[in-house]
């Protein structure tokens, strides 16, 4: 489901586009709270939309439809290894968080979204480009903790690619480092 347009000041969505006022009532809200309570917070996909919003930016509700920019959507009549599977290059900003991840200033990464960022929120720090510009992950610059967004889904066969691995290992250790400061 797509994110409400209200949320963004969006113009008002096409017939038959899908939403989740639940959702988005419930995640919007719970996403800041978690940035303001210092909670390690790893968005994948709808979720780096969501985060974006949150944070003050604007989406595209059909990045194809706009000139520029390329199909980020999957074939959903594709079997999910093809849905899923490597898609586009991103590039990786240079002395990012994903860049030092990856140990390189390139990935591939699978894509299937249809919204994305139009106007980038305040604050946060891009940390991957698609190959049409399309912005594709971010860092939240005062989080308190591991505040990273990416709009592709790096939890889809993770533990065969090491760039996947190594972002949920990052993630994982930001975790328990939370975890182990609240019991002191």
């Amino acid at each position: 489901s797509d994110i409400e347009p209200h949320h963004y000041a969006g113009t008002p969505s096409a017939p038959g586009t899908l939403h989740d006022a639940d959702r988005d009532a419930l995640t919007l809200p719970l996403a800041r709270r978690a940035l303001e309570a210092g909670v390690p917070v790893f968005a994948i996909c709808r979720g780096f939309q969501e985060l974006n919003v949150v944070l003050g930016g604007t989406l595209h509700q059909k990045v194809h439809a706009v000139e520029g920019y390329h199909m980020h959507k999957e074939d959903p009549d594709d079997p999910l290894d093809v849905q899923y599977g490597p898609s586009h290059p991103v590039t990786l900003v240079e002395g990012g968080l994903l860049a030092r991840l990856a140990g390189a200033d390139e990935a591939i990464v699978n894509s299937l979204h249809g919204q994305g960022i139009k106007k980038l929120a305040e604050g946060v720090t891009v940390e991957a480009v698609a190959d049409d510009g399309l912005i594709e992950a971010f860092s939240v610059d005062e989080a308190q903790g591991f505040a990273l967004a990416v709009q592709w889904h790096p939890e889809w066969r993770a533990t065969e690619n090491e760039f996947s691995s190594a972002i949920f290992k990052a993630f994982g250790d930001a975790c328990r480092e939370r975890a182990r400061e609240r019991q002191v």
